[in-house]
């Protein structure tokens, strides 16, 4: 069953109680307990942090038009399953709950229908984790903190998957500091915000527009010039439009930027894998292991978390052994530093030469993370006559 997360907001004892006395017998966790509802403001700022996936509201006393509550409570987390729970059965408390955009409404006895009300939302998630979804592969990648180097190795994966003959898609959607455009010398008028602004329109003649084509076989959308950009889309555009691409391409390749943002989090509901990036410093490390965490405490299943150890000196003071046993994750990749030949390489505008050693390990990872063939050299022949 699926690894629920779960938000109380319950004042009501009967209500406190009868909740307690079902989820003791269930697989959910309980990341949120609330008990004064009045108290919207530290509530909404909790869930925000905590993000659970199932968020139980207790209505017997909220004076409030409902749909203030509702709105709120999504504007705060995306689209989590709202449970509203009341003492009464009355049709018109029932009515105005369900219009007001709950989930579910609940009255005592809880203990049954609240255990199928969870059933079934654990079910509609694994449905949703389990495997790619229809459509090529999504990949994810982010650092673990700034300076990583996440962005270098998606663009080097992307034009070798490219290389490959796949088609992909590069999306920058770090909002903040995208370094996609320079890195792979992208120059357009347009970029994801048009996508996330634009979707009462996007079909695929409209997204053609956006992207560029300077990587063979990789078609390119980039974040905004301007950096610290302001405005930031809804969680459900984000999942829109990478819902909408990936059928499109055998492989998306998603820049989240650093760390877990709100829209990362977003994200990761369609992407197949996430590519954590971090180095053997000690607060990337630090970093690396709460955002595992906090991904696995949110459902992401650990075999869908790649672990990249990127610019791994050729003396580790750690062993790999240990570092994943730190992490709880085994280290999908080593990709080794080489400081010279990346300063090369911006110098001259450049992508890096693949036959160096940081672009073999660039090759390297691209087939594993895409699980094809890499291509091998063909042997000369040889004729003896003409």
């Amino acid at each position: 069953m699926y690894p629920l997360t779960l938000g109380l907001a319950i004042e009501n004892r009967e209500l406190w109680e009868q909740v307690q006395g079902c989820l003791s017998g269930l697989p959910f966790r309980v990341i949120v307990e609330h008990q004064d509802i009045g108290d919207l403001t530290n509530l909404l700022d909790r869930l925000e942090r905590m993000r659970p996936d199932v968020v139980l509201v207790d209505i017997s006393t909220w004076k409030e038009p409902l749909e203030g509550l509702t709105s709120s409570i999504r504007a705060a987390i995306g689209d989590p399953m709202i449970i509203a729970l009341n003492v009464t059965a009355e049709a018109e408390a029932i009515l105005g709950a369900m219009r007001a955009g709950v989930n579910e409404y609940l009255y005592p006895p809880l203990q049954d229908s609240l255990r199928r009300a969870l059933e079934r939302r654990a079910a509609e998630r694994s449905r949703r984790g389990q495997g790619a979804k229809a459509g090529g592969k999504t990949l994810g990648f982010f650092s673990a903190k700034g300076g990583c180097g996440a962005t270098t190795i998606i663009c080097h994966v992307a034009a070798e998957l490219g290389r490959l003959n796949q088609k992909v898609l590069l999306a920058d959607l770090d909002l903040d500091a995208g370094m996609v455009a320079f890195i792979t010398k992208t120059k357009s008028v347009y970029s994801v915000l048009d996508a996330f602004n634009n979707l009462h329109r996007l079909d695929i003649s409209y997204w053609k527009a956006l992207v560029s084509n300077g990587i063979p076989n990789v078609e390119i959308v980039s974040s905004p010039l301007a950096l610290a950009c302001k405005q930031r889309p809804k969680d459900e555009d984000v999942r829109h439009v990478i819902g909408f691409v990936r059928p499109h391409y055998d492989c998306t390749l998603v820049d989240l930027g650093r760390s877990l943002s709100r829209m990362a989090m977003a994200a990761m509901e369609e992407i197949d894998e996430a590519c954590l990036v971090t180095t053997l410093e000690v607060p990337a490390l630090h970093q690396s292991k709460q955002i595992i965490q906090t991904l696995l405490d949110s459902g992401y299943g650990k075999n869908r978390i790649r672990l990249v150890l990127n610019r791994t000196p050729k003396r580790l003071d750690i062993t790999p052994g240990e570092l994943e046993k730190m992490l709880g994750l085994p280290i999908f990749c080593m990709i080794p530093n080489d400081y010279p030949e990346l300063y090369e390489t911006y110098a001259e505008g450049r992508m890096l030469n693949r036959n160096s050693e940081l672009g073999k390990h660039m090759t390297r990872l691209a087939v594993k993370l895409a699980n094809v063939q890499e291509e091998q050299p063909q042997k000369k022949k040889f004729m003896l006559f003409g």
